[in-house]
């Protein structure tokens, strides 16, 4: 849905604020904001960074999120619609998260194993200690 797109540009333009100071002040490249703005959902990044970018955009200009966020999602569906893609922007943000997450956990797990041999040596390390200080106990009540 163009009208979208051209509500933000009509929004942006009103409060004379330019492509370039939106970049300037979200860090969000130029492009994206453009992408935006025709209501070409399929050029912005997938998953979250999507909506990202367009809060972004909707706190630069002081726009209320609950206005718009919900006039994106319809937009977005129909974008996807009208191209005859399978899965909406909110789907593919879960996808894109879900994939993230199960990325990120394994990369966290370690073997167990290793841990479990550092406490054995800790646990023989402690045990010598021990033995060494009631070995030098007796040898001083002997003396």
């Amino acid at each position: 849905m163009a009208e979208f797109g051209e509500d933000l540009r009509r929004e942006r333009e009103s409060r004379g604020v330019s492509l370039g100071d939106l970049q300037a002040e979200t860090k969000v490249g130029a492009h994206h904001f453009e992408a935006l703005e025709r209501g070409d959902f399929h050029q912005l990044p997938g998953g979250v960074f999507r909506r990202g970018i367009l809060k972004s955009y909707l706190q630069a200009l002081q726009l209320n999120e609950e206005d718009w966020l919900p006039r994106y999602e319809t937009s977005a569906a129909e974008h996807a619609h009208r191209l005859g893609l399978k899965e909406t922007a909110q789907q593919e943000a879960w996808v894109t998260f879900a994939s993230n997450v199960k990325r990120n956990r394994a990369r966290i797990r370690r073997p167990t194993w290793g841990r479990w041999l550092g406490v054995a040596a800790g646990a023989l390390i402690l045990a010598g200690v021990a033995w060494l200080v009631y070995s030098m106990q007796i040898a001083s009540l002997l003396k």
